[in-house]
Parts: C-alpha cells; sequence; structure tokens
C-alpha cells in the first residue's frame, strides 16, 4: 500500500471518530410520558403555561446540548421562558435549590435537567444574553426535563432540554415588554459562583 493511500485510511479514519464524537455529544430523547387530564383547576396557566394534553406523547430528556466551555468565552443556546417563582405561581412547588419561594421581582431561573447538573450549578449566578442586552440570574431550581404531567409538575409537560425558565424580573431586565414575554431565543453563560 502507497504512502497516499495510508495517509487517505488515516485522514478518513479521523474524520469519522470525530463525526462520532460528535454525534455522541447530541442530547437525545431518553424517553416518554403519556399525557393525563388534569384534575378541575389543578394546572396553572399564569404566563400562559401549557396543561396537559391526554393522550399526548411528550419526550423526555435526562441531557441537556453541550454547554460552551467558559474559558472561550462562548454562549450556549437556549429558549427562555417565563415562569413565577412565587407562591401560587406557575412554576409549583418550592425552588430545589433552598426549598424556597422567590419574588417575580427577583432575577432568578430554572434550567433544564441536564444544564441543571444534579444540584451543581444551584445557587450560582448564569449571564442570559437576548433582544440586545445583557443580565445576571441565580439558579434557584430545576426546569424538569425528566418528568412531568402530574401534581409535582403542576400539570404542565416536561420542559424541553434546552430550556432556561425565567422570572418576570429576568425578562424586564432584558428590556422585553409584558405582551411579548412567554419564549425567546438567548444565548446563557456560567457567571461568577
Amino acid at each position: 500500500m502507497g504512502l497516499f493511500m495510508r495517509q487517505l485510511i488515516v485522514a478518513v479514519f479521523i474524520i469519522l471518530s470525530v463525526a462520532a464524537a460528535t454525534d455522541a455529544q447530541k442530547c437525545k430523547p431518553s424517553g416518554k410520558i403519556r399525557g393525563t387530564k388534569p384534575p378541575k383547576d389543578k394546572c396553572n396557566k399564569e404566563n400562559n403555561s401549557e396543561c396537559c394534553k391526554p393522550g399526548k406523547i411528550y419526550e423526555t430528556y435526562e441531557c441537556s446540548p453541550p454547554v460552551s466551555p467558559p474559558r472561550r468565552r462562548r454562549r450556549t443556546k437556549a429558549v427562555l421562558t417565563l415562569n413565577s417563582f412565587e407562591k401560587g405561581g406557575d412554576g409549583g412547588g418550592k425552588s430545589e435549590c433552598d426549598d424556597s419561594f422567590h419574588s417575580d421581582k427577583s432575577k432568578v431561573v430554572a434550567l433544564s435537567t441536564g444544564w441543571f447538573d444534579h444540584l451543581r450549578r444551584c445557587n450560582r449566578t448564569v449571564t442570559i444574553e437576548g433582544n440586545g442586552r445583557r443580565t445576571t440570574a441565580k439558579v434557584v431550581d430545576e426546569c424538569d426535563s425528566t418528568a412531568g404531567c402530574d401534581s409535582d409538575h403542576d400539570y404542565q409537560p416536561p420542559c424541553q432540554n434546552n430550556i432556561v425558565d425565567a422570572s418576570p424580573a429576568v425578562w424586564e431586565a432584558l428590556g422585553v415588554a409584558e405582551k411579548d414575554r412567554g419564549l425567546m431565543e438567548v444565548f446563557w453563560s456560567d457567571g461568577r459562583h
């Protein structure tokens, strides 16, 4: 076998290895749950929250897309959603990190299960960029991507795997008018600890 052929084989092997590693980093659904009808008045529709639909299949995730490394000052793409962390709000129960409710005037967020990383991001600051502005917020909860459609999750579907679920104060800091709040593409990164 000639030198050119050996180099070609090595190059193809490297390309296939990189492609396999990249594919392994993609986050794929880990399961499915079937929606059930919420009991009367048990699904809080504040902030246009969705209630589970009977019979609808919802995908669950144990992972989230990879977080861009902070040393490169890169940002991770996400979808910003609106959530009330107050008692009686659409967020359901107390926040997982501190077993507390939080005022809608506090800049707090919940991250999808993979990004929440088994409580490792609890009480850490993240930077969120969107609408031409930047703000920081404290991680206080998990936006559960592994379960939903039950009383523990206020009869709402599981979160998608790319969600930063933010209080009204975060939306306000990003300069988004109340009527436009709900879903917005943003970038986020880990802040100070």
